[in-house]
C-alpha cells in the first residue's frame, strides 16, 4: 500500500510551513495593513493569490479535476526542483530517466544531490516494462517519463506507465508539456487508481504562454498539499496569473492554433522525408519533428548562417535535429532553404 509518508523527507514532514499574510487571511475587506505593502494603488501594489484560487478553479474545470489536486508553479521546472527537494532524500535516493529525454530532470537532481540512473528505452523509444528494469529499481526516488518525449516526439504507452507505476515505490513523473498535440489522451486518468503518479502540463507549449511562466501539477491532495507546503509563498505574480485566466477564457483560438501546427507538422514531416540529406523522419506527437540528417552537423551550421535557428540533438540521437513547427510560412522558409542547400 502506498504511503506518502514513506517517501516524504522527514525534515519536510516536520517543518512548519511559512503562513503569508495573503494566506491567512482568506475573504472580503476594505482595508488591507496585514502584508507590509505600499498601500498606494498601482494595480500591482499588492500580493498576488498564494494559492492561484481563481486560476486553479478554471484549470480545475478544463481538466476534469479538484483544485485541491493541482499545483501551479514558476514553469513545471519549479514542480520537478520541488518534488526532488520533498521527496528525495541527497545523497540516498535516486532519480530514475529514460534517455534521450528532458535535460532539467538530470539538472535538477544535480542540484539537490541526487544520483541520476539512466534506463533503457526499446528500440521504437517505448518503455520497457517493470520485469526489464525491477532490478534498477530497488530505491525509491523520482522516475521521470516525458510523453510526448522531448526530443523523440512520441507519446508513450499508457499501459507500460501504469506498469512501472504499480510496481514502483517511489513517484511516477509524467512530463506532459506537449500533450496538447497529441492524439492520445493524457495519463490524467490515471491518477485515481495510481496514488503515486504525477502528471506535469505547462501553458508554455499549446497556450502560447512561455513568457509568463505558468506550470501545472496534477497529483493526489496529499502530494499537492506537501508540495504548496515548501514553495515560496508567492511564486506566481499577479501578472501571470491574470494573462493565463485570460487565454482560458479564448480556449477556441488556442483549439485552432493547435490544429494548424498539427496540419502543418504532418505537411512537414512529408516534404523533410523527400528531401535527399534526410535518413529519417520520426514520427511526433507534439509541436516540433526529429529529423536524421546525413551531415547534421554541417546542416545546422549553415541554417544558423542563414538565419534560421534549430535544435542540434546529435548528442542525445546521433545525427538528429529537432525541429519546431512554425507558422506555415517559417516552415516553407525552411524546406525551400534545405531544398536549395542540396543543389
Amino acid at each position: 500500500m502506498f504511503n506518502i509518508e514513506n517517501i516524504t523527507r522527514k525534515n519536510i514532514l516536520q517543518m512548519k510551513a511559512y503562513s503569508s499574510a495573503r494566506s491567512e487571511f482568506q475573504g472580503f475587506a476594505n482595508v488591507f495593513l496585514d502584508a507590509n505593502e505600499n498601500p498606494n494603488e498601482t494595480m500591482l501594489n499588492r500580493y498576488p493569490d498564494p494559492l492561484q484560487k481563481e486560476l486553479k478553479k478554471e484549470i480545475g474545470k478544463l481538466k476534469g479535476i479538484g483544485s485541491s489536486r493541482i499545483f501551479l508553479g514558476n514553469g513545471s521546472d519549479e514542480a520537478i526542483d520541488l518534488l526532488f527537494r520533498a521527496f528525495c532524500e541527497p545523497g540516498v535516493d535516486r532519480a530514475f530517466i529514460f534517455p534521450p529525454t528532458y535535460g532539467m530532470y538530470s539538472v535538477s537532481a544535480a542540484i539537490n544531490n541526487v544520483e541520476v540512473v539512466e534506463l533503457s528505452l526499446e528500440n521504437d523509444f517505448q518503455l520497457p516494462l517493470f520485469d526489464a528494469i525491477k532490478d534498477q529499481l530497488q530505491s525509491a526516488g523520482l522516475l521521470f517519463i516525458c510523453s510526448p518525449n522531448n526530443p523523440t516526439g512520441n507519446v508513450i504507452n499508457k499501459k507500460a506507465i501504469q506498469n512501472i507505476a504499480d510496481n514502483f515505490s517511489g513517484l511516477v513523473v509524467v512530463d506532459e508539456a506537449y500533450i496538447d498535440f497529441s492524439t492520445e489522451k493524457s495519463t490524467l486518468s490515471l491518477l485515481n487508481e495510481t496514488p503515486n503518479l504525477v502528471v506535469l502540463q505547462t501553458f508554455s507549449k499549446a497556450w502560447g504562454l512561455a513568457g509568463l511562466r505558468v506550470g501545472m501539477a496534477f497529483a493526489s491532495e496529499e502530494i499537492i498539499n506537501i508540495l504548496n507546503k515548501i514553495k515560496p509563498p508567492y511564486n506566481i505574480n499577479t501578472l501571470s496569473q491574470k494573462e493565463a485566466l485570460k487565454i482560458l477564457t479564448k480556449s477556441s483560438v488556442t483549439e485552432d492554433q493547435i490544429e494548424t501546427i498539427k496540419k502543418e507538422r504532418e505537411k512537414l514531416s512529408v516534404e523533410l522525408k523527400q528531401l535527399d540529406n534526410v535518413v529519417q523522419v520520426f514520427p511526433s506527437e507534439a509541436n516540433f519533428i526529429l529529423v536524421e540528417f546525413e551531415n547534421s552537423e554541417a546542416l545546422f551550421n549553415t541554417l544558423i548562417e542563414k538565419g534560421i535557428i534549430v535544435r542540434n540533438r546529435s548528442k542525445q540521437v546521433k545525427g538528429c535535429i529537432r525541429i519546431t513547427v512554425g507558422t506555415p510560412e517559417e516552415n516553407t522558409l525552411l524546406l525551400n532553404t534545405l531544398k536549395e542547400m542540396q543543389r
